[in-house]
């Protein structure tokens, strides 16, 4: 270990308001509403406040999925909330969750509104209020599918807040942290390999919601699409996160959810605001439209 910058911690905390690099400026160690605004409301059941970060995706696929699947009442509007320029601390978002994390779900389908926040509540929400969908009926199958959502909610912090963090963002690289959080990750996808070596899916045979909640993350850290990080943690060698990645991958509803709220990467790939199915066909033609001959 070689890296020591001499800190010792003050006998009291104080917030430094200029520290915490890349996402300092949103970062604050109080709760509550910095401004007033009310969240917008369309047309649809389900109104989804969001961005396409792994958290937010795990829900824009479970609600593509479901409608994939026949559930017309999963219709939902997807509203953007740039975390970036504060969105997640408007009084209407504050409202919708206390917490100020994106994703944050209204359902305007039960008498009063019903707020629903914490991505894998809101897999669970919309599994159970569509009679079980992507939940496994039979006991253990659904156990094991609630094992890894549960999982997944107590890992991924490792992930983003842990390694994603000191790696891609802190403001100055730090072998400890790096070092420690890496090999936490390593770990984690060694348990995930392990797991999909013998099982189609998280759950067994089926696929569902853990899936949804584990893809968006470890998934996308497989095909090198989260901190440039491939390389770095040997990602190839989890074969079995690569064949389930790649599975799911080709699942249409799971390649919609990904797009939704989503404003970096590829054009074609961003769709800033979903309020209807055929959003997704104008971005398709977009896309199609570039790939010609000039």
């Amino acid at each position: 270990m070689t890296d020591s910058n001499g800190y010792t911690p003050p006998k009291v905390w104080t917030w430094d308001r200029d520290s915490g690099g890349k996402f300092a400026s949103i970062n604050r160690p109080i709760a509550g509403p910095t401004h007033d605004k009310p969240l917008p409301v369309g047309k649809h059941p389900f109104q989804l406040y969001s961005l396409a970060t792994p958290n937010g995706v795990k829900v824009t696929v479970m609600l593509e999925e479901l409608l994939a699947a026949g559930h017309a009442g999963a219709e939902y509007d997807a509203w953007l909330i740039n975390i970036t320029e504060g969105d997640q601390f408007s009084s209407g978002f504050v409202s919708a969750n206390p917490n100020s994390k994106i994703p944050a779900l209204m359902d305007h389908s039960t008498p009063t509104p019903t707020r629903v926040f914490e991505s894998g509540a809101i897999l669970l929400y919309l599994a159970e209020k569509f009679g079980g969908a992507f939940l496994p009926r039979d006991h253990a199958p659904r156990t094991e599918a609630l094992n890894w959502l549960f999982w997944q909610m107590g890992s991924a912090p490792y992930l983003g807040g842990g390694f994603g963090h000191f790696y891609a963002y802190a403001p100055s690289k730090m072998e400890y942290p790096i070092n420690r959080f890496a090999m936490e990750t390593k770990r984690q996808l060694d348990v995930l390999d392990r797991r999909l070596a013998d099982n189609a899916y998280l759950a067994g045979s089926e696929y569902s919601i853990a899936d949804m909640a584990v893809w968006p993350w470890y998934g996308a850290l497989a095909r090198g699409l989260i901190y440039d990080a491939g390389e770095f943690l040997q990602v190839q060698d989890y074969r079995h996160v690569q064949r389930w990645t790649d599975q799911i991958n080709q699942r249409p509803a799971a390649r919609r959810g990904r797009m939704v709220n989503r404003t970096w990467g590829e054009p074609s790939e961003q769709l800033h605001e979903r309020h209807d199915a055929s959003d997704f066909e104008l971005r398709t033609r977009d896309k199609l439209e570039a790939g010609k001959p000039a």
